[in-house]
């Protein structure tokens, strides 16, 4: 007997997408995703990009929506709903955390950075509300290095949360910034020796690594950057055949502008499985999309007054990005 459960739930998610479709029209909606999401929410995303990218549509194209919605992780709608005030943020899932930000608690960043004073604080985006208040200026992966390089050389800086990603900017421009002790559960656990073993495989394929991973899987690359910098030079080069290690919901973006190249995602540590998961970026689906548009569910409230003391270092990253 022939089974036509495959149809069946191509047209369930042709018939969610159509709905999705509405109810942003219907309600003047905006929705933003992560290149780390689910490549169907990426697909019906008006904008698609790494947290920088976001923020700057937040914050450029969002002034004609009524409701912005975030596909990503908290710390993402936290910042949207800081550049646009006004606007109903809503998340599909307010479960979806970040364990970056996690490793970075407030009180014992504040003190911290207390107990060095005269430093400057540089924090990554991937934190909370109240951590990104407490620093003079912020950066993603892909502005990091720019940045970093806007200050003297002898300036005495702070960087948090990420220890892999400071670790890396101190590397290539030759500082010595304090570094906070936090990572990402996703890039930490990218192996060294999986790598290895598929350059024996595919001994012609760059490997493209992100900053955030362990030092081991760095000195590993062809190309170091932020997603938007591994997607733009892998769909640019002139090799057929990449290993990847990020998350793996770039390589949606990947397959998508390169169909006849060959991505292959880098592994994680102790796995027999290729791919590498952000468990919080997966928590969003089509159906809670859905479920959040139609219902208005999942808004994102940020106290005002920290809104404000966060909205500063936010607008220096973004005037220094420009």
């Amino acid at each position: 007997m022939e089974c036509n459960s495959c149809d069946r739930d191509d047209a369930g998610r042709r018939d969610l997408v159509k709905e999705i479709l509405q109810l942003k029209k219907d309600k003047r909606a905006v929705i933003l995703a992560h290149y780390y999401v689910d490549g169907a929410l990426q697909d019906i995303a008006d904008h698609v990009g790494d947290s920088l990218a976001l923020a700057q549509k937040a914050a450029e194209t969002a002034r004609d929506a009524d409701i912005v919605v975030m596909c990503g992780v908290n710390f993402m709608a936290d910042t949207v709903k800081v550049l646009c005030p006004d606007k109903k943020v809503l998340v599909p899932d307010s479960a979806a955390g970040c364990s970056l930000a996690d490793s970075c608690p407030a009180p014992e960043f504040e003190a911290f950075v207390k107990a060095h004073p005269g430093y400057t604080v540089i924090s990554y985006v991937n934190t909370s509300v109240e951590v990104k208040a407490l620093s003079d200026v912020l950066v993603t992966s892909g502005n990091a290095r720019k940045i970093v390089d806007s200050f003297p050389k002898d300036a005495k800086l702070i960087f948090g949360p990420d220890r892999n990603l400071g670790a890396y900017i101190n590397s290539i421009t030759g500082r010595e910034m304090l570094l906070w002790d936090g990572a990402c559960h996703v890039h930490e656990r990218f192996s060294a020796e999986g790598i290895a073993d598929l350059k024996k495989k595919y001994p012609d394929a760059p490997v493209l690594v992100h900053p955030e991973c362990k030092r081991p899987v760095v000195l590993m690359a062809d190309k170091v950057g932020s997603t938007a910098v591994l997607l733009k030079y892998a769909l640019e080069s002139d090799s057929d055949t990449f290993i990847v290690a990020t998350e793996s919901g770039i390589l949606h973006r990947m397959r998508q502008g390169a169909p006849h190249k060959k991505f292959i995602p880098a592994p994680p540590v102790d796995s027999t499985c290729g791919c590498n998961d952000c468990n919080y970026m997966k928590l969003n689906t089509l159906e809670k999309l859905r479920n959040c548009l139609r219902d208005e569910t999942n808004e994102v409230f940020v106290d005002p007054e920290m809104a404000q003391k966060a909205l500063r270092p936010i607008n220096r990253m973004l005037d220094l990005s420009k």
